[in-house]
């Protein structure tokens, strides 16, 4: 098999999990970041809110399905064999009457059935009343005990469960529970994820100047933050300064409100004079918890918590680098507050040597040929080409990897099947 899932491991020993510079193993950062957060809270949102959301607790009838018995079809209701004598809609019925009714329309005490509209005839007897009667190829004794009527509770008793807790609601879903008489439903929560996108170099429209780059996190962010689990919210984008850092990082009003659950930033992770991730989470009383991470791209990535609950994940500021962070601790920690499992690490078969590096851990972007695992190309620190046509990440250690080599690897999250293609059959072979 070329992928092969890999158990969760159990969680290093003191030293295991630490890098000779101090920065955080790879698989301990992954760890680490899901060991941190703990479930959000239920949250009612409503119905138009509800899709792809998982139902908290078990959805119970408020009342009988359907909670009043009604006409399947276009006719009249009947009490006894006809002929009817016609009487107004709504009304009780007695022995030998009947009374109109639309498909779905109240049955009213008394009504035995509902004989359809193209098999009764009406005419008038000798005193001007109207009188049903069934032809039109109605069968003998049309309409029988209960024909043609739904009766009240006939989907569901008051207090049956529609619909398990932990269900992934879909359409069908919440048009159940529309009908049902619920304007809101109880579902886990999942976590608010803010953006905050540093750098005054960085342009958000056109051709970049040299000294500019362009902003590759603001097209992507959202849709990734949504891919790993989580509701994106709003992006602002601040300078390079240390006031403006803490600024945006200590709102406690808009942009970045007290019900935000997660900050991601970007830039800023280093540790020159320029860098004030680390100084403005201190400043507002937060605590590091993880402070960078032995692995190459994304070395400098953290993860801090402030003392309002909040966690602010700071990514690289290199593109490729930012991502590779974003999966290894933004993918993790999204997961644990909304009720997810940590994702799996499978194992792939390499296809290619890959020499010894410096870096304990290297994410490589790879491609899938003849089944194996083949690093890309383009996958510098600052580069998106590789990454863009990947079909995976290997997590290489630092000893390098041999061709067909098993080695750890991850899902990208718009490719979440980590299994190569099945190979192309001509339409000739059996």
């Amino acid at each position: 098999m070329a992928v092969q899932a890999l158990p969760i491991a159990a969680r290093p020993g003191k030293d295991a999990g630490r890098a000779a510079d101090g920065a955080t193993a790879w698989a301990e950062a992954r760890r680490s970041a899901y060991d941190s957060a703990t479930p959000l809270r239920p949250e009612r949102v409503q119905l138009g809110e509800a899709n792809g959301r998982t139902l908290a607790a078990d959805l119970l009838a408020l009342q009988e399905m359907p909670h009043y018995a009604s006409s399947a079809m276009d006719g009249w209701t009947t009490n006894g064999a006809g002929p009817w004598i016609l009487t107004e809609p709504g009304k009780p019925l007695g022995r030998g009457q009947a009374s109109p009714v639309v498909t779905g329309g109240l049955i009213p005490p008394g009504a035995q059935g509902v004989l359809r509209v193209e098999h009764g005839q009406l005419a008038t007897d000798a005193t001007g009343r109207a009188i049903l009667t069934a032809g039109g190829g109605a069968s003998p004794g049309e309409p029988h005990q209960g024909q043609h009527i739904r009766e009240s509770g006939e989907e569901s008793a008051a207090g049956e469960i529609l619909v398990s807790a932990g269900t992934i609601l879909n359409p069908a879903h919440i048009a159940l529970a529309a009908v049902a008489g619920f304007d809101h439903l109880e579902v886990r929560g999942k976590p608010l994820v803010r953006m905050l996108v540093t750098g005054s170099e960085v342009v958000t429209a056109g051709i970049p100047a040299p000294g500019q780059v362009r902003d590759a996190f603001g097209p992507q962010i959202s849709p990734i933050i949504q891919m790993l689990g989580g509701v994106p919210g709003s992006l602002i984008r601040v300078g390079d300064s240390y006031e403006e850092w803490l600024t945006a990082l200590g709102a406690s009003g808009p942009p970045f409100g007290r019900w935000s659950d997660v900050i991601v930033t970007t830039g800023g992770t280093g540790r020159s004079g320029a860098d004030h991730f680390r100084t403005a989470t201190a400043a507002l009383g937060g605590r590091l918890l993880i402070d960078g991470i032995a692995m190459r791209p994304g070395h400098p990535a953290a993860l801090a918590k402030l003392p309002n609950g909040r966690f602010v994940l700071g990514l690289p500021g290199n593109p490729l680098a930012a991502l590779m962070a974003l999966f290894t601790l933004g993918g993790p920690l999204l997961a644990a507050l909304g009720h997810q499992p940590l994702a799996d690490v499978s194992q792939v078969s390499c296809g290619a040597v890959i020499d010894p590096h410096s870096a304990p851990t290297r994410l490589m972007p790879f491609h899938w040929v003849k089944g194996l695992a083949t690093p890309a190309h383009y996958t510098g620190p600052g580069m998106l080409r590789g990454l863009a046509s990947a079909d995976g990440v290997m997590v290489v250690p630092s000893r390098g990897v041999q061709s067909g080599e098993p080695v750890p690897a991850f899902a990208l999250p718009w490719r979440p099947e980590l299994r190569p293609p099945l190979p192309h059959r001509s339409m000739g072979e059996n």
